[in-house]
């Protein structure tokens, strides 16, 4: 095994249990590794450090193991059925009315670079890592044996997620099992789950609790959706007793899509209609006539270097919606962007809040659900920021 050491002092964030080896860390290589190959890293003295997958890129390795073990199937078994049990615990699997959530959260898992959403039986899995593209056959022949017979199909969603200079030439398609119906349901609602040309893994499954609260709060409102993809806030505004929905994404094929989520659940409900167009011009001319709104953009902040437009951006979309909610009104907010904490999001929000003149009080604060789970020595897992606010 290739062995790659550490310059003094670089080794203490292992002894914290981070997960990322950074290229600046590195003082020397043994040979050079194959991008996916299993290394092992040492200190500067020579002392074994972790075991982990090595990227070309700023971050080198992605930590698997504190400890010396193989990385072998039973590695991936142990792993994956943790995970699932971790879910078992928190009551997402095994439900009559919900058979949607997240088995696998990267670094929350100790899995980095690795996500798998389950959809049924169907588990849609999503390498964000050479090494663990390289290592996807083992995953996914461990996870029926993991989820004690729970997954009977994986679906490999990678094309998009896997860095792109790695030439690894992937296509997305099933891995184990075969078609499979695409109707899950969360709690109680049919969603189609578009795992062959949907974002993400076919459904934004972070949102779920968040969804339910909204639910909640929808009772005679009159709702606006803004960037709905499949319209699950929709769907769940429509049960929850909204008297109006209105739906708007600038992709025309997530307004089909909403469109067909709503039909599934509210065949025929004329209180809901759907807009394919730009957020911010629809926002900008909408009448003042909404008293729930929902703001859920996609990550304005990919990356570090995009932090400063990020925040701008969501203090122009929260003050637009500031201005144009009704008195009384309730406004759902959020940042999926881990490049942007949510001291600065909340920063954004209230710097839209001083600009409407309005006055605000926050209800609720919100984050992803606990099968998203946020590893304690790796922050930066912890990336969905949302506010409830009410606007008087």
């Amino acid at each position: 095994m290739i062995t790659i050491r550490l310059k003094r002092g670089k080794s203490e964030s292992l002894k914290r249990f981070h997960p990322w080896i950074f290229s600046g860390a590195i003082a020397s290589m043994s040979e050079q590794p194959q991008e996916g190959e299993i290394v092992e890293v040492v200190d500067s003295e020579g002392h074994f450090a972790a075991l982990g997958h090595y990227q070309i890129g700023s971050i080198t390795v992605r930590v698997l193991s504190f400890e010396r073990s193989r990385i072998d199937t039973d590695f991936w078994k142990r792993r994956l059925h943790e995970a699932w049990l971790m879910r078992k615990a928190i009551g997402v699997t095994g439900l009559s009315d919900n058979n949607i959530y997240r088995l696998v959260h990267g670094e929350g898992d100790r899995l980095p670079g690795l996500i798998i959403d389950v959809y049924g039986n169907t588990a849609v899995m999503q390498a964000h890592s050479v090494g663990m593209h390289r290592q996807r056959m083992q995953i996914a022949e461990a996870l029926a044996e993991a989820t004690e017979g729970e997954i009977s199909n994986v679906y490999y969603k990678s094309e998009t997620t896997l860095p792109f200079k790695a030439g690894l030439g992937q296509e997305d398609g099933f891995i184990l099992g075969g078609e499979t119906g695409n109707i899950a349901t969360e709690y109680g609602l049919q969603f189609h789950i578009d795992w062959l040309k949907g974002q993400k893994t076919g459904f934004f499954v972070d949102q779920r609790e968040n969804r339910r609260l909204l639910e909640h709060y929808a009772k005679g409102k009159k709702v606006l959706n803004m960037f709905c993809y499949t319209g699950g806030f929709s769907v769940y505004a429509l049960r929850g007793g909204a008297e109006l929905v209105h739906s708007v994404d600038s992709s025309a094929k997530a307004i089909d899509l909403t469109r067909a989520n709503v039909s599934l659940n509210f065949t025929g409900d004329n209180r809901h209609e759907a807009f394919a167009e730009d957020a911010f011009k629809f926002l900008s001319r909408a009448d003042d006539i909404y008293d729930l709104i929902v703001l859920d953009p996609p990550a304005f902040a990919k990356h570090k270097d995009a932090l400063r437009n990020a925040l701008k951006g969501y203090t122009r979309l929260n003050a637009i919606a500031f201005e144009k909610i009704k008195k009384g009104g309730i406004l759902f907010t959020f940042s999926c962007s881990q490049a942007v904490n949510k001291d600065q999001f909340r920063l954004a929000v209230f710097t839209a809040a001083a600009q409407s003149g309005r006055h605000v009080r926050i209800l609720h604060q919100l984050h992803q659900p606990a099968d998203h789970p946020v590893n304690i020595y790796h922050p930066e897992g912890e990336y969905l920021k949302g506010l409830v606010l009410y606007v008087e």
